[in-house]
């Protein structure tokens, strides 16, 4: 399940996920808030959290592929809140392949990683 972040900088888009993942977060949740800023012509800054998850169903991980083609020169920057070291260790070994500026930050440093999705 994907929870909206409130109270964001402009320009920030914010969410923290909980449980499996599932393709209805990301049609009714995640592509509309994307779909948002890239039709006014923005890029896509966001902010995830992760305080524990149980995984991507298939239907989700077909839609995360789809968005992130979809809009691969949109991609600004991604924080990636965790404190998950198999997430982690994931981050650093295929975060190069994340369209965009990826940044990984722990749980303690969630102001941090929003500051960082905000800036130049």
């Amino acid at each position: 399940m994907l929870t909206p972040i409130e109270n964001l900088p402009e320009g920030v888009l914010g969410y923290e996920a909980t449980g499996e993942l599932r393709s209805s977060d990301y049609r009714d949740v995640l592509m509309p808030a994307v779909q948002r800023v890239t039709d006014g012509g923005g890029e896509i800054r966001i902010v995830l959290v992760f305080p524990a998850w149980d995984g991507l169903s298939g239907g989700a991980a077909w839609e995360d592929l789809k968005m992130g083609m979809e809009h691969i020169t949109k991609w600004k920057r991604i924080a990636l809140v965790t404190d998950l070291d198999w997430m982690i260790t994931v981050a650093s070994l295929f975060g190069w392949m994340t369209p965009g500026e990826m940044k990984r930050f722990p749980m303690a440093q969630r102001d941090q990683a929003i500051a960082w999705a905000a800036g130049n």
